[in-house]
């Protein structure tokens, strides 16, 4: 056992550099100016770059510009900085750019509370950008699963040619625990899968619709074509209506093909259980002293732990659903991942526990709000 007292931060860079993070550009702001300060602090100690941008967008310019010529990028900012990687966000979607974002949550928007926690990006993360293609985010309730999401985070990135968000929040972040580091989770991370074929190089050339392209970084022998606009296999602008479906549903494909390895959840089922609670980030943790709390008093309730936030999990939240009537949803937001719930689980009850004045939910808020004691004997 290998005890140490750190906070999410830490975990967060900890894990990157574990999945071989070489390059990290961003912005200062809180915050998540930590993770900036630490990758220029350990990224030179290994051979890796890391830059303070002069803003967020060329910040994650930067780190577009470094996957594509071989790199494996991070950077990380808030929800304002969130607002500004949004074009170059879908830049990366369309050219197929491997990358890894973290967005620390705190209380919008605009500047709104800068040194305050929240968890309403949990929306806006889904749809930053244009098109309406579906995005991969993954969402940490501690400093041992900051630290796996990070790695898995780069896993999918890298596999799937995809930007990947790693949506924390300053409580998670800047909260400091006492940690078991030598049993923390964590996946391999394999090189997105290299150009293996004769010449000319095809950038986007795939056969079934749900395939990742051959990658070549800008720079090798054999020419590389990158845009930001539809195309074709070749990288080509096109407006072939045959061609741009293909390219789109592809987009689509390559994520929604490969949901059996994106879904990450923690069901925990309690026989006879009437109520079930469904939580991910900083409230999931309210959540779970809730249930236990109530369990100890002779109460029944079951809970799911929801890592992948997008795309939903649907099966796993109808699966965990099964034989209860009330769903319970405590959020540091309006009730923003209330509205999946109620859309997948129409016919349950759906009680909101919702904060937005910035302190994190209570356990006992959340017993009292979600009449979770109705269950105790």
């Amino acid at each position: 056992m290998a005890r140490e007292y750190i906070d999410g931060t830490e975990a967060i860079v900890r894990g990157a550099l574990h999945a071989g993070c070489d390059f990290f550009a961003g912005y200062p702001i809180t915050p998540s100016s930590g993770v900036l300060v630490r990758m220029m602090r350990e990224l030179p100690k290994i051979g890796g770059m890391a830059v303070q941008g002069e803003d967020e967008i060329a910040s994650i310019g930067m780190c577009i510009a470094a996957s594509m010529a071989g790199r494996r990028p991070l950077t990380a900012t808030s929800g304002p900085g969130i607002s500004l990687y949004s074009e170059n966000l879908g830049l990366a979607i369309m050219g197929e750019v491997p990358l890894v974002i973290v967005n620390v949550q705190r209380l919008g928007p605009a500047t709104g509370g800068a040194t305050t926690g929240a968890e309403g990006d949990v929306q806006f993360v889904q749809w930053v950008t244009s098109g309406g293609l579906p995005m991969v985010v993954l969402s940490p309730t501690d400093v041992a699963s900051s630290y796996w999401l990070t790695t898995v985070a780069f896993r999918l990135a890298e596999r799937l040619r995809i930007p990947v968000i790693l949506n924390t929040s300053k409580d998670l972040v800047q909260t400091m625990e006492t940690v078991d580091v030598s049993a923390w989770k964590k996946v391999p991370v394999e090189p997105r899968t290299p150009f293996g074929g004769a010449a000319p190089y095809v950038p986007y050339r795939f056969d079934r619709l749900g395939d990742v392209p051959q990658f070549l970084p800008v720079g090798a022998d054999l020419q590389v074509r990158f845009t930001t606009s539809m195309h074709d296999e070749h990288g080509n602008l096109t407006k072939k209506l045959a061609k741009v479906d293909r390219t789109f549903r592809h987009l689509q494909e390559k994520v929604l093909a490969h949901l059996d390895e994106l879904v990450l959840v923690e069901e925990d089922r309690q026989e006879g259980a009437d109520t079930l609670v469904v939580a991910s980030g900083v409230s999931a943790r309210s959540s779970r002293a809730a249930v236990n709390m109530v369990r100890a008093r002779g109460g029944k309730v079951s809970m799911l732990t929801v890592y992948s936030v997008w795309p939903v999990p649907e099966a796993a939240i109808r699966k965990a659903a099964e034989g209860v009537s009330r769903v319970v949803v405590p959020e540091m937001n309006v009730g923003l991942y209330r509205r999946e719930i109620e859309r997948l689980l129409p016919n349950r009850k759906t009680i909101g526990v919702n904060r937005v004045d910035g302190e994190v939910l209570t356990p006992d808020e959340i017993i009292r709000t979600g009449e979770l004691e109705g269950g105790v004997a």
